[in-house]
Protein backbone atom coordinates (compact mmCIF):
# COMPACT_ATOMS: atom_id res chain seq x y z
CA UNK A 1 0.00 0.00 0.00
CA UNK A 2 1.00 3.71 -0.97
CA UNK A 3 -0.14 6.64 0.75
CA UNK A 4 0.26 10.52 -0.09
CA UNK A 5 -0.95 12.74 2.26
CA UNK A 6 -2.30 16.34 0.90
CA UNK A 7 -4.59 18.84 2.39
CA UNK A 8 -1.73 21.04 4.58
CA UNK A 9 -1.79 24.95 3.90
CA UNK A 10 -1.54 28.19 6.10
CA UNK A 11 -3.92 29.28 8.72
CA UNK A 12 -4.95 31.51 11.26
CA UNK A 13 -4.91 30.55 14.91
CA UNK A 14 -8.50 29.13 15.68
CA UNK A 15 -9.09 28.12 11.83
CA UNK A 16 -9.55 24.72 10.54
CA UNK A 17 -7.59 22.49 7.94
CA UNK A 18 -8.54 18.69 6.77
CA UNK A 19 -5.77 16.72 5.73
CA UNK A 20 -6.41 13.64 3.38
CA UNK A 21 -4.40 10.42 3.00
CA UNK A 22 -4.90 8.29 -0.49
CA UNK A 23 -4.00 4.60 -0.20
CA UNK A 24 -3.32 2.59 -3.47
CA UNK A 25 -3.59 -1.22 -3.22
CA UNK A 26 -6.17 -3.49 -2.17
CA UNK A 27 -5.82 -4.39 1.24
CA UNK A 28 -6.09 -0.86 2.47
CA UNK A 29 -9.13 -1.68 4.71
CA UNK A 30 -6.94 -4.36 6.17
CA UNK A 31 -4.39 -1.46 7.98
CA UNK A 32 -4.22 0.47 10.59
CA UNK A 33 -3.59 3.88 9.96
CA UNK A 34 -1.77 6.67 11.59
CA UNK A 35 -0.94 10.55 11.68
CA UNK A 36 2.14 11.88 12.86
CA UNK A 37 3.68 15.45 13.11
CA UNK A 38 6.80 16.53 13.21
CA UNK A 39 7.85 19.98 13.97
CA UNK A 40 11.57 21.90 13.34
CA UNK A 41 13.90 20.20 15.93
CA UNK A 42 11.61 18.19 17.47
CA UNK A 43 11.37 14.13 17.28
CA UNK A 44 7.82 12.74 15.17
CA UNK A 45 4.81 12.58 16.94
CA UNK A 46 2.00 10.55 17.24
CA UNK A 47 -1.10 12.47 16.45
CA UNK A 48 -4.24 9.79 15.72
CA UNK A 49 -4.96 6.07 14.81
CA UNK A 50 -7.65 4.56 13.30
CA UNK A 51 -7.65 0.80 13.34
CA UNK A 52 -9.31 -1.52 10.37
CA UNK A 53 -12.87 -1.30 12.77
CA UNK A 54 -13.17 2.29 12.79
CA UNK A 55 -12.12 3.15 16.67
CA UNK A 56 -9.96 6.11 16.89
CA UNK A 57 -7.32 7.11 19.39
CA UNK A 58 -6.06 10.57 19.72
CA UNK A 59 -2.63 12.56 21.60
CA UNK A 60 -4.04 14.41 24.34
CA UNK A 61 -3.26 17.86 22.76
CA UNK A 62 -5.43 17.27 20.05
CA UNK A 63 -8.49 15.25 21.85
CA UNK A 64 -11.43 17.48 21.08
CA UNK A 65 -10.03 19.20 18.64
CA UNK A 66 -9.17 16.65 16.27
CA UNK A 67 -11.36 13.68 14.16
CA UNK A 68 -9.91 10.98 12.16
CA UNK A 69 -11.75 9.10 10.05
CA UNK A 70 -11.64 6.58 6.75
CA UNK A 71 -13.78 5.68 4.03
CA UNK A 72 -12.35 2.16 3.32
CA UNK A 73 -14.67 2.14 -0.27
CA UNK A 74 -12.72 5.51 -1.50
CA UNK A 75 -9.06 4.32 0.19
CA UNK A 76 -9.22 7.07 2.45
CA UNK A 77 -8.60 8.53 5.63
CA UNK A 78 -9.33 12.03 6.79
CA UNK A 79 -7.82 14.39 9.30
CA UNK A 80 -10.01 17.03 10.89
CA UNK A 81 -8.25 19.88 12.42
CA UNK A 82 -10.29 22.43 14.07
CA UNK A 83 -9.29 24.92 16.51
CA UNK A 84 -5.67 25.33 15.11
CA UNK A 85 -3.41 26.22 17.62
CA UNK A 86 0.56 27.66 16.61
CA UNK A 87 1.38 24.40 18.39
CA UNK A 88 -0.29 22.23 15.59
CA UNK A 89 2.51 23.60 13.05
CA UNK A 90 4.36 20.86 11.65
CA UNK A 91 4.87 18.60 8.81
CA UNK A 92 1.91 16.25 9.06
CA UNK A 93 2.45 12.37 7.84
CA UNK A 94 -0.33 9.46 7.13
CA UNK A 95 1.52 6.09 8.28
CA UNK A 96 0.02 2.46 7.63
CA UNK A 97 0.23 -1.11 8.53
CA UNK A 98 -1.13 -4.18 8.13
CA UNK A 99 0.45 -6.13 11.52
CA UNK A 100 -0.35 -2.95 14.45
CA UNK A 101 -1.16 -3.93 17.73
CA UNK A 102 -2.94 -1.81 19.89
CA UNK A 103 -0.08 -0.67 22.24
CA UNK A 104 1.75 0.11 19.19
CA UNK A 105 -0.29 2.76 17.96
CA UNK A 106 1.55 5.50 19.04
CA UNK A 107 5.09 4.39 17.76
CA UNK A 108 5.99 5.30 14.34
CA UNK A 109 8.45 2.47 14.07
CA UNK A 110 5.34 0.20 14.11
CA UNK A 111 3.99 1.73 10.50
CA UNK A 112 5.37 -0.10 7.69
CA UNK A 113 4.09 2.90 4.83
CA UNK A 114 4.69 6.21 5.13
CA UNK A 115 3.14 8.91 2.59
CA UNK A 116 5.58 12.23 1.84
CA UNK A 117 4.64 14.62 4.20
CA UNK A 118 2.28 17.89 3.90
CA UNK A 119 3.27 20.88 5.84
CA UNK A 120 0.29 22.47 8.29
CA UNK A 121 1.42 26.16 10.01
CA UNK A 122 -1.07 28.14 12.02
CA UNK A 123 -0.09 31.93 12.56
CA UNK A 124 -0.95 33.15 15.80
Amino acid sequence: VQLQASGGGLVQAGGSLRLSCAASGRSFSRYVVGWFRQAPEKEREFVAAISRSHSTYYADPVKGRFTISRDNAKNLVWLQMNNLRPEDTAVYYCAGGDTIILSSYTSPSAYRNWGQGTQVTVSS
